[in-house]
């Protein structure tokens, strides 16, 4: 792209006039302005594609296979380990990193922390495709997606934790897609829906804040299901709730401040200058309240192996596992961000936010899958599994980079207020 646009003083587009006066048709603005030779040897000479390729190649007949063939023909599933990569990483992983939405949405809204306008759409994008993907890994573990609504309407379970979060994941998802579409309606010029969304902006926020809240909570309550499986340094009954909702605020803000470094390197030519000289003082901001988050989950952790008083196990090898999980993923990336906050190191601060991110997929796999039935096999993901999960995350990918090519998320639209 960036060969095109020095070669082309029109792209990228910006508003909705062309240079000659005329209008960009909506068929122009998917392509970029480029002609449709031009957009296929641009998409051609990127290598990324070509891997992309490669991985829908194999994993798309891989995912046919699964609903042709059910679940047990990709996977090791089983009554003993019934939650696999699709949820272990697919919903536990994606989830607390799709909690940029509604923390930047309510650090602009609400405290009015303006400074942070730049990134906020960002912040939401990530968080609505990151919920919509969760239930996309939803939906490939349970199959049968023409029956999604059963639980929430057919076969009612208001005591349930499922009932719950199938409900606050359902409507949250809708409210994310009312806060995303105001960039939409700027890229189609549909004015009175953009000013419709921006006039209900404040209850929009509110109800991500109670929605996104509570469900980031009842996803950990879930593991109280089955007590006695989980290893207990991974599983406090009485805090679990509270670990899977702090740990939620440093997960969705690192995961922010790591789409917004690789947006700055690689997308450059997509930002307006408003998001490239304000995105590193976001990154500190961030890092800033990522320090705060991980130290809070770090005393919140110990109280509960003290509350349950479960110190012998430090003792054993899961302890020292646990222990491990905790050096690396908890106390290295809070160290990390406490010093590059203090001495205005943005290049530390995105290193552990890199860090962060990788944590809290570890801490859910270890929760769902590595600690769970602890006192029995390992298992093992069979290699189909773990492909699928790669290709439903390269669809994200792809769908990630889509939206940021074309929507007002990364710079501001022209001429329209």
């Amino acid at each position: 792209m960036r060969t095109f646009i020095a070669n082309n003083q029109v792209i990228p587009i910006t508003n909705h006039l062309r240079p000659d006066g005329g209008r960009w048709t909506i068929r122009e603005k998917l392509l970029l302005g480029l002609s449709w030779d031009q957009y296929r040897a641009q998409f051609l000479r990127n290598p990324v594609n070509w891997a992309l390729c490669f991985v829908f190649a194999v994993g798309v007949p891989i995912l046919l296979q699964r609903y042709l063939f059910g679940l047990g023909s990709i996977t090791h599933a089983s009554n003993d380990y019934p939650w696999g990569l699709f949820l272990g990483f697919g919903l536990f992983g994606m989830v607390p990193l799709s909690a940029s939405g509604f923390l930047l949405g309510t650090t602009v809204e609400i405290f009015g922390r303006k400074d942070f306008v730049p990134i906020e759409r960002l912040a939401l994008l990530n968080g609505l495709l990151g919920y919509f993907f969760a239930v996309v890994y939803l939906e490939v573990d349970l199959g049968m997606p023409w029956r999604l609504y059963y639980p929430m309407f057919v076969s009612l379970g208001p005591a349930a934790v499922l009932f719950l979060v199938a409900w606050h994941v359902a409507t949250y998802l809708s409210v994310q897609i009312a806060e995303v579409s105001s960039a939409y309606f700027e890229w189609t010029g549909w004015l009175k829906g953009k000013r419709f969304v921006r006039s209900i902006t404040i209850g929009l926020t509110i109800a991500g804040i109670i929605l996104s809240t509570l469900h980031q909570g009842a996803l950990g309550a879930l593991f109280n299901y089955a007590p006695a499986k989980v290893h207990p340094l991974w599983l406090s009954a009485s805090f679990q709730w509270i670990h899977f909702f702090c740990s939620a605020i440093f997960a969705g803000l690192s995961m922010v401040i790591v789409a917004g470094a690789l947006c700055k390197r690689h997308l450059a030519w997509r930002c307006d200058r408003r998001f490239l000289d304000n995105v590193d003082q976001c990154t500190l901001g961030l890092g800033k309240g990522c320090a705060y988050a991980l130290i809070t989950y770090l005393v919140i952790k110990v109280v509960g192996v003290a509350h349950d008083n479960e110190w012998a196990y430090l003792l054993t090898g899961w302890g020292r596992y646990f222990l491990l999980e905790m050096a690396l993923a908890v106390v290295l990336p809070m160290c990390l961000f406490a010093y590059g906050v203090k001495h205005r190191r943005v290049g530390l601060v995105r290193w552990a936010a890199l860090i962060s991110v990788l944590g809290i997929v570890w801490n859910r796999l270890n929760t769902a899958m590595i600690c769970f039935n602890w006192q029995l096999y390992r298992e093992v993901p069979h290699w189909k599994e773990i492909w699928v999960t790669v290709t439903i995350f390269a669809l994200y990918f792809v769908v990630y980079r889509f939206i940021l090519y074309r929507l007002p998320i990364l710079y501001q639209w022209q001429g329209e207020k």
